[in-house]
């Protein structure tokens, strides 16, 4: 069909042919290389510049006198005032840097590359992540920076145990990981075809700066420089859209100088259209979208490090208007895109379907003069790190404070703590370096990631902060345990096998001639949505289920399961009396 020729032509299977169009992709298209461009290069080197010593004055910045004792009586040691900044992020910074954290290269880009693709109905992410943003202040930032969390995995492991709380980590890493190292790709492909520099120098570079930045200042640096990076991504697109509009290979009703925009156009192309039968795949990954782009610890960091709850659910709903915002340039490049004719350019060739993930840096270096168009890479490099700096800091802190110190090392000191903090953001920079670099299909596994964020830690996250009498340790290991394994049996066409459990509508693998699989099974039925309500009904059941039989058999207690670890006690008598209410 129509719908499986673009998911293929996509670079990921049909299950993930509609979500990836929300986002940039990570493959690259060889044949499209530029000679070194020595002035691109002086540009980006000054950018980079600029950007590498705000980070590294950032501390001077933040941390003024006036507001150093302050900080030092929200957190308890230089790790935690690493980690959150000194809880002491206010409006204006807040704003901005939850804001830079959403708005990435590939939020850029990929919205592009949907409008032109499937329309703008397909193009669920400035939407989805809006209303994911406005929940999350709503529902989870008062309770969150009130009880003074450092990391989202904190109230799992207040509620489950240090060791099965400490197996969020392993979704939440792979999510934050990959996401890195997808939109490290995306900018590398950026910075070749604009620059004609080389993939691999491009991301070594642009991790490095951020890596170095963040080990100096933590969040203080992180958050600064993204008042600088979300300023260039606003004013780089908005500024280099103009010049597009005036070239002469862009349709004569787009061109500014003619006031009526599309006076006899057939929208429906931009528009797009969601099929009956697709109708399934948009509300699950909506959905999936929606939730899952809550439990990231990138956006809790910014939560957990405000100055106070106000500030917590300002910024978020403040983001939630500035992350819908920023997508608007981004949507009007599409529409540039669809109404080129790229013949009459320096390309002097038609985009193919996989030349639509590299339209923003197109349009730069073919609509733009050569000015113009450096000044939007700058935004596009802007917003690869912006959320390379979140993400990377983000991993590192669950690790260092969840996994490190929580369980394996509980008397480490505040000094451990820390320089553990700044070796873990150089292992995790690299581990991001090498997939952007050697790992061709990093995007489709980020996407499964996130599947597994929205199924398997969404529902806890929900549960341990607004219903925390309600579950326990075995409703949590049943309801996550057969969620991951009804995960499992739906199939994986990026993993490249097909489902076991087959959903209504399942749409069936297609094979060759010689019996090989030409492209996978997918589930068109929104079963990712029930797989999560599964896991929270059995979670909230087994956790019923257990405080009645250890009330109404006492016996049970000294069977009583706990994950303790050395030097915990087995079951700590308040977790007795929880269980059993």
């Amino acid at each position: 069909t129509d719908h499986r020729y673009k998911s293929r032509s996509s670079g990921i299977n049909a299950e993930y042919g509609i979500i990836r169009d929300t986002i940039m992709a990570d493959a690259v298209d060889e044949e499209l290389k530029t000679p070194l461009n020595v002035g691109g290069m002086i540009g980006l080197i000054v950018f980079y510049l600029i950007i590498f010593t705000a980070g590294i004055l950032a501390n001077k910045v933040l941390k003024r006198k006036s507001r150093q004792e302050a900080q030092k009586t929200q957190v308890s040691g230089k790790s935690e005032d690493m980690m959150l900044a000194g809880r002491d992020i206010n409006y204006f910074i807040g704003i901005f840097t939850m804001t830079a954290t959403w708005v990435g290269g590939g939020y850029i880009n990929g919205t592009t590359e949907a409008v032109i693709k499937n329309g703008l109905v397909w193009t669920q992410a400035p939407f989805c992540y809006a209303i994911s943003l406005t929940l999350g202040g709503l529902f989870f930032a008062k309770k969150m920076r009130s009880n003074r969390y450092v990391t989202m995995i904190d109230p799992l492991q207040n509620k489950y145990g240090k060791g099965l709380g400490a197996l969020f980590y392993i979704p939440a890493f792979s999510g934050e990981i990959l996401w890195s190292a997808s939109i490290l790709a995306a900018l590398g492909t950026s910075l070749r075809v604009i620059c004609g520099l080389n993939d691999t120098a491009s991301i070594i570079v642009s991790a490095c700066i951020a890596m170095t930045y963040t080990l100096f200042g933590g969040l203080y640096s992180v958050a600064f420089t993204d008042v600088i990076q979300l300023i260039c991504i606003f004013v780089g697109l908005v500024f280099s859209i103009p010049f597009m509009t005036v070239n002469d290979a862009v349709t004569s009703p787009l061109r500014s100088s003619n006031v009526t925009m599309f006076p006899s156009k057939d929208y429906s192309s931009f528009l797009g259209k969601v099929k009956s039968e697709d109708a399934g795949l948009w509300v699950d990954y909506a959905i999936m979208m929606i939730f899952g782009g809550i439990p990231w610890q990138a956006y809790f960091q910014r939560v957990l490090s405000s100055r106070n709850t106000s500030v917590a659910r300002v910024l978020s709903f403040s983001a939630s208007f500035g992350c819908f915002a920023a997508a608007i340039p981004s949507v009007v490049i599409g529409l540039i895109t669809m109404n080129t004719d790229w013949t009459a350019t320096t390309l002097n060739a038609t985009l193919s379907k996989d030349d639509y993930k590299l339209a923003v840096p197109l349009t730069l270096l073919y609509l733009t003069p050569p000015a113009v168009a450096f000044i939007g890479l700058g935004a596009v490099s802007a917003a690869v790190m912006s959320s390379t700096d979140s993400s990377i800091l983000g991993v590192s802190t669950m690790f260092t404070r969840n996994v490190v110190v929580e369980v394996f090392y509980r008397k480490a000191s505040d000094t451990f703590s820390l320089w553990f903090l700044r070796g873990t953001v150089i292992v995790n920079t690299v581990i991001a370096m090498l997939i952007a670099i050697f790992v061709k299909s990093v995007y489709g596994l980020y996407l499964i990631c996130s599947d597994l964020v929205f199924i398997l830690l969404f529902p806890h996250l929900v549960l341990v902060v607004h219903f925390p009498k309600r579950t326990n340790r075995y409703g949590m290991i049943a309801g996550f345990g057969l969620a991951f394994f009804l995960r499992v049996l739906a199939g994986e066409p990026v993993l490249k096998y097909n489902a076991v459990l087959k959903y209504p509508y399942y749409v069936e693998p297609e094979y060759n001639a010689d019996g090989s699989i030409d492209a996978y099974g997918y589930q068109r039925f929104p079963f990712r949505i029930l797989v999560m309500v599964i896991n929270m009904v059995t979670t909230l059941l087994v956790s019923h289920i257990a405080k009645l039989a250890f009330k109404k058999f006492p016996v049970l207690e000294k069977y009583m399961f706990s994950p303790n670890l050395p030097g915990e006690d087995a079951v700590p008598m308040e977790k007795r009396e929880e269980i059993k209410m």
